[in-house]
């Protein structure tokens, strides 16, 4: 379980059959291998320490539902470890399960050093997106300031600029999107299915 809250701008050293290999020096510091480590909001495990470098194996079903297939050497990263029980919940819920991937609309300045995001959201994911709401963008925390048809506005201030990838988002780049996961399990409880229910 993570917090959105990005510790670590790494960088891609090397991503090739499967194995990524991104350069780093606070997470190697104590990333076990079998640990778990948020990339760009996905969940993977360490399988190598080089001590400033992370190695990680890329399955086909993390390939096919995020954007770190089309990673490149040299690349920035988003890097968090997992939350403990004793820290503070700075940002929300986060699994590092990503839904989808969304599409970078505009990067626009606000004047006062932060920027607007807009992000298109595939449409099986907007009923989950509420204004005010939290939303995982490439691993970062984020509240959906204003909803749009398929895109979602959001405010980053200027140390998500510069703590983070967003601050170098271009139109058309790929992100890595996780709603909110209570808002999903409230779905289900909703809808009254009881398929796999224990009766007791």
């Amino acid at each position: 379980m993570f917090t959105g809250i990005v510790e670590e701008l790494g960088e891609v050293a090397a991503i090739e059959g499967g194995r990524l290999v991104v350069a780093c020096r606070t997470l190697a510091r104590d990333a076990d291998v079998g640990a778990s480590v948020a990339v760009n909001g996905t969940c993977l495990t360490v399988v190598a320490n080089g001590g400033d470098a992370l190695a990680f194996d890329l399955s086909g079903e993390t390939l096919a539902r995020t954007s770190l297939g089309r990673l490149s050497p040299g690349a920035s990263v988003n890097l968090e470890r997992p939350v403990t029980l004793g820290a503070r919940l700075g940002g929300h819920l986060v699994q590092g399960h990503v839904d989808d991937v969304g599409e970078v609309v505009a990067r626009e300045p606000d004047g006062a050093g932060g920027a607007l995001l807009k992000v298109r959201v595939p449409a099986e994911l907007l009923r989950y997106v509420v204004e005010k709401g939290s939303i995982a963008v490439d691993g970062v925390s984020l509240t959906a300031a204003a909803l749009d048809g398929a895109e979602v506005a959001i405010a980053l201030i200027p140390h998500t600029l510069a703590a983070t990838t967003l601050g170098t988002a271009a139109p058309g780049d790929p992100v890595n999107l996780e709603v909110d996961v209570i808002a999903k399990y409230v779905e289900r409880l909703l809808s009254g299915e009881t398929e796999g229910r224990v009766q007791g």
